[in-house]
This record gives structure tokens, sequence and C-alpha cells, in this order.
């Protein structure tokens, strides 16, 4: 247990190190940061001993003022003048110091760490997201990020305006009167180790609340996200129940949390509490017994109260620190992954046009096997429709082809170059897909369907529409192709977005065209025409088309039958039916009466 607890404070102050780091970017913003709160110590130092000055220039004044030959006004209106300047340049300062550190913290570092985090994502291979809750993600990039951004402001408070003051303090307090500093300040080393002791403990508590509160993201990412199949399901109960036992560990790990960091203000102020009651009754002693000044000790007692400002600085800025270590670890946590290996070289062409497996092994989990040896060829210009039961490795091809991941084992060749020594966005500029699950993006319809060439004119978006036969519907629309639209609008059908999506691929005009379970989500009459216009499209290009449904692939030049990640059977739709092996037996499943 020790070396675990060892080994996460190793990592939890790297990753602090690391977040420091990142603050280069707002380092002048910082110091500036620092000399305001050098100045607003100046200030508090400062008051206290005008204000007991001023004290005893009343006392020193009311035994002859019949004989001075000044008002009392006259005593103490420069002082007060002073004394007010202080204060109003102190707020000034104040106000001054925290919109500069917000405005740092909040539009320079903590921006900045969610445009690496986005950035860290994009360089991240495929098998983390795909891994990864959407909802854990969110909670790293906002609530994480955050918390680690408001920290910021409760180090430079603590460090300067804590520590510092403190220090300038006891200065003060020891000119004074030394026996006097001594009240004030004795308790002060036992009650802030209390409070590092104490707010230490509550780290692992605040770990366990942000794990938590990732998981809660998930849930309600999930269950809003599919809300049709929630509702459909009667599923609300189910839904609430899992929330509520997930938001109820997560209140016990912040309540633990809350509890332990709470305690320490309490120390503080009690500490506090002694030492102004001391220096109360001694300085009442002093007075009385050796002649010290009412204005020492007035000033000693105002030191005295400012001392726990500082001290409830460094509290809180304790309890702050162990939320920012805790979400410290879980941002770097994704800002240390190891990223995809990047490759320079770009793809020059797709060469003649071909594309091939050499022997290819791959499994998402290393304990169990999905393709294996797994070889075809296929020539420029060939349809080839791959088949097979559920967990065959069909749509692995896909991923495969367009180096979502890539292979354990073998090569994939395109036009004769092995895909693994060009760059992913290289290859996959190749190709056009179109898959089973439609996505639109927030923006209008020509936005999502100039997606795949941004440059396109409304003139060649429209001539795309027309081919994929979705041009009439959107002309429909109160907008048209201005028509605001996204992956949860109701406005359009499900089949509807599935033909935006062929269009968005006609569009974009590559040289190989992927299509899984292309119209799984149309009418068979607009399933024909697809078809049709994809005839047109795939010309002299190289296409896969993975289906369930065998209507959609019987003109395809090669049927690839997989089966458990093998190539068990290939050929023509007529020659693999008169063999009357595993392809007959799932056309004959789908269309025997």
């Amino acid at each position: 247990m020790k070396k675990v607890n060892s080994e996460e404070r190793r990592e939890t102050a790297s990753a602090l190190l690391q977040l420091l780091k990142e603050a280069k970017s707002i380092r002048w913003q910082l110091a500036l940061g620092c000399f305001l709160s050098v100045l607003l110590i100046g200030c508090a130092v400062t008051a206290p001993k005008l204000v007991g000055s001023l004290v005893q220039a009343l006392i020193d004044y009311f035994p002859i003022r019949e004989t001075a030959g000044y008002s009392v006004t006259e005593v103490i209106l420069p002082g007060l003048l002073v004394l007010l300047a202080i204060y109003a340049a102190r707020g000034l300062i104040s106000y001054f110091k925290m919109l500069l550190l917000n405005k740092a913290v909040s539009r320079y570092f903590t921006c900045t760490i969610r445009i690496k985090l986005s950035d860290k994502i994009q360089r991240l291979p495929v098998r983390y997201v795909d891994n990864t809750p959407v909802g854990d993600i969110l909670s790293r990039m906002t609530d994480d990020v955050s918390h680690i951004g408001n920290s910021l402001h409760e180090v430079i408070d603590t460090i300067m305006g804590g520590f510092l003051q403190i220090a300038a303090i006891t200065v003060m307090l020891l000119l004074e009167n030394w026996l006097l500093a001594i009240l004030v300040v004795v308790f002060t080393p036992l009650s802030i180790w209390l409070s590092a002791v104490i707010a230490s403990k509550s780290e692992a508590s605040f770990h366990r609340m942000f794990q938590e509160s990732g998981k809660l993201y998930a849930v309600v990412e999930e269950a809003y996200t599919n809300y049709d199949t929630t509702k459909a399901y009667n599923l609300e109960e189910d839904c609430a129940r899992r929330h509520a036992e997930i938001n109820k560990r997560q209140i016990a790990e912040e309540s633990r949390a809350s509890f332990l960091s709470s305690i320490v203000q309490p120390i503080i102020t009690t500490s506090n509490a002694l030492a102004y009651i001391a220096i109360n009754l001694v300085g009442g002693w002093l007075i009385v017994k050796h002649g010290v000044s009412v204005g020492v000790v007035v000033t000693m007692v105002l030191y005295a109260r400012q001392f726990s400002e500082p001290l409830q600085q460094i509290a809180n800025g304790l309890s702050t620190l162990q939320q920012a270590k805790a979400a410290a670890r879980r941002v770097v946590g994704i800002l240390n992954l190891p990223e995809e290996a990047p490759i320079p070289a770009e793809l020059p062409g797709s060469g003649d046009g071909s594309v091939e497996f050499r022997h290819v092994d791959f499994s998402y989990s290393a304990d169990t096997p999905l393709i294996r040896d797994f070889s075809v060829r296929v020539e420029r210009g060939q349809h080839i429709a791959i088949v097979g039961p559920t967990g065959a490795g069909k749509t692995t091809l896909v991923n495969l082809l367009m180096r979502f991941y890539d292979v354990d084992f073998g090569e994939i060749l395109l036009g004769g170059r092995d895909m693994a020594e060009y760059s992913r966005a290289s290859t996959r500029d190749c190709f056009a897909m179109v898959l089973q699950d439609t996505w639109l993006f927030g923006g209008t319809i020509a936005e999502n369907v100039a997606f795949g060439r941004p440059n396109a004119t409304r003139e060649e978006i429209v001539r795309a529409c027309d081919e994929a036969y979705c041009d009439h519907f959107i002309r429909t629309l109160p907008q048209g192709y201005d028509t605001v639209v996204g992956s949860d609008t109701a406005t359009i059908s499900g089949g509807q977005k599935q033909l935006l999506t062929i269009a968005r691929a006609l569009l974009a005009d590559r040289e190989f065209l992927i299509l899984d379970e292309a119209t799984s989500n149309v009418d068979t009459r607009t399933e024909i025409l697809i078809q049709k216009a994809m005839d047109k499209l795939m010309k002299d290009k190289t296409c896969f088309i993975i289906a369930h449904r065998l209507s959609t692939i019987v003109d395809a030049d090669l049927i690839l039958v997989i089966r458990n990640g093998q190539i068990v059977e290939q050929g023509t739709h007529r020659e693999l039916l008169e063999r009357r092996g595993f392809y007959h037996q799932i056309y004959t499943s789908q269309y025997a009466i």
C-alpha cells in the first residue's frame, strides 16, 4: 500500500510539474500578478501601523488639547487621508489582479490546455476513442481542466498573499514588540502543519470523485444520445438507477473530500482566536505594568486580526491544490498517452489502382484473434462485395483500409505500395466511404454534403445530390440547401440522412469507394435508383461493398465470403450459388420461402 501511495505521489508531482510547464504561455501575466500581490501585502502591513499611530496620537493629544493650539482634526486628518488612499489602492490593485489572472487563466491557460487535449485526441489511435466513454473524455476536458485553471488563482494567493504576508506581518510584529509577536506566531507552524496533513488526505477522495464524475458524464451522454431507444424500451428507471448509483458514490467521495478539506479552516480559526485572546490579555498587562504604549498594542491586535486572512488563504489553497492534483493526474493521463507514430511520407498516388492484402493478421484484443493470414488482391475497377455472418470481420477490413487500426502482421498494398510507409491522411484521401450509421454535423445541408470537399461550388453540390436522389426532398425543406441539420435532426428521416451521406461520397469523387451497408436505411425503389447512380460513380474505380442484403451485390465482380476472419469462398454470385457452399446457405436463408 505504501508503494502504491508513493507511486501515486510521484505521478501527481510529475503531472503538476508538466502542467506548470504549460503555464509558460502566461508567465508574464503571472509575474505581474505576483508583483500586484506584493503591493497588496505592502498595503496590508502598512495600514495597521498607521491605525496604531493615529490611536496613539489621539491618546497623546487629549491631555494637552487645551494648550496644544491645534484641533483634533489636524491631528488625525492627514493620517486618515493616507489610510483612505491605502485602502482605495488596495481595492483597485486587488480588482486588477483578479481581472488579470481571470483573463490569463481562462483565456490562455485553460483554453490552451483544452486545445492541446483536443489536438492530442486527434493524434491518438482510434482504439483509445473506441474504448473510452465519451462522457469521461468530456469530464476531463471540462471539469478537470477548470479545476486546474482555478487552482492557479489559489497558488498565487497562497504563495504570495499567504506565506509572504505572514512573513511580512511577522517582521512588523517583531519590530513592534517581540513578546507579543511570539504570542501571535507561536501557533502558526503547528496549524499549517496540521492543515497540510489533513488536506493531503483529501487528494485520494478528490481523485475518486473525479473518476465517478467521468462515469456520470458517460451515463448521461449515453442515455440522452440514445434517448429514443431509452423511451422505446422503457429503460428510464434503469438509467435513473445507474445514475443514482454513480451519483451516490460521487456524493460519498465528495462528502469525504469536502469534510477533510473543511476541517482545515476551523483549525486555522481556532489557532488565530487563541493568539488573538492571548495578545489582548498580555497587551493589557504590558500597558498597565510595563508602560507599553496603547498604540503599539492596538497595532499588534490589528496585525493579529490580519494574521487570520493569509492563514485562511493557505487553508483554502491547500484544499484547492488537492483538487488540482487529482484533476491534473486525469488530464496529464491523456496528454501522456502514446500517439500514433507520425509518417511524413505522402502517398504519391494510387498507382495501378489495385488493393492487396498480404497475409494480414489482426485482432482488437491480443487474446481474441479475429483476422488470420488474410490474403486477397483486388484490381482497379473491380466491385468487391464482402459478405459473412456478424463478427466475421467485414467492418474490420474497412477499419484496416482506412488506417483506423494498423495490422498486427502482414501488409496492405495500395497501388503496389505498402500503406504503412505513408501518412494516414494521404492514404485516407484516396477513399470515400458511406457507413451504415449515418452522421450529420451541425451545419447546413450544403455544408454537410461538401464535408469531404470544402471547396465545392453550389452547382457541384446540387449535382451530387441530384445523382444521389436527394435533391427533390432538399428543395421541399423551408430553407432548401441552407437548412440547418445535425446528427439528432428530426425534420429529415433516417433514409434521407443516408442519401445525404451518399451525396457526400459522390461529391468527394475519390479513387476508392467503401460502402458499409450503405443502402440499409432506404426503401427498395430508392435502393434501385441509388444502385444505378453508384454504377456510374464506380466506373474505373475500386469499390468495396459490405452488405448483409445479398440483393445489393449480385452484380459484383467478385464476392468474398468471410467467416471467422478468413476467406472461405470467393467468386461471382452465380459461381458461388452453383457451388452450394456457405454463400449458398446465407443466400437461401434470406430468400427461401
